[in-house]
């Protein structure tokens, strides 16, 4: 149940729900035109495809049957999105001394969430959290991670904390596997 004792429902991304990501993403993309393209693209592609570029390269990722990850319905209406697929999916995570991996553990990673603002703060990143576990167990995964923002202090802009917070991480059942910046640990459940 959500906050306002509204029933909640996960559904995996597919072609024939893409108009829900469409709509809760609005025209410009979620943020500014990435479409969950930003750990999947070179940086200088990424930008070069930024907003319908980058739009066109996800709904093929879709189309394609590739897991990319779980929406959150409230009434038939997507109010959040949780982005996951297997690591070798997002090769900029390859890139960074910070998110490398941490083990040769195969795991799925959790890249990113969208939730407007009249759904923050009641508790729907930690559920879309649950459900994209659950999404990844059923493909054949053994462990799922997350690379959260956990800021030193509260006044972090929440439209800027896209991979999440670490305390909805660990409501979720997620711990701490290493932490190679003050503010980003990488954390992982196992499935």
């Amino acid at each position: 149940m959500g906050a306002n004792g509204e029933t909640i429902r996960f559904r995996p991304l597919t072609p024939k729900n893409w108009s829900d990501l469409e709509d809760l993403f609005g025209p410009r993309g979620a943020s500014g035109g990435c479409w969950c393209m930003w750990w999947r693209l070179k940086r200088s592609e990424y930008n070069k495809k930024k907003g319908a570029g980058n739009k066109r390269a996800f709904q093929k990722i879709v189309a394609a049957g590739a897991s990319s990850g779980v929406l959150a319905y409230v009434g038939g209406k997507a109010v959040g999105w949780c982005a996951i697929a297997p690591r070798r999916d997002y090769p900029v995570l390859e890139q960074s001394r910070i998110l490398k991996p941490v083990d040769d553990l195969p795991v799925w990673s959790v890249t990113c969430f969208f939730v407007p603002r009249l759904y923050r703060r009641q508790g729907l990143t930690s559920k879309l959290l649950v459900a994209a576990v659950e999404l990844a167990r059923k493909q054949g995964a053994t462990a799922v991670e997350g690379y959260p923002q956990d800021p030193k202090d509260t006044s972090m802009v929440e439209a800027f904390a896209w991979t999440g917070f670490a305390s909805a991480f660990k409501k979720a059942g997620f711990k701490e596997v290493a932490r190679r910046s003050p503010t980003r640990p990488v954390m992982r459940k196992l499935c």
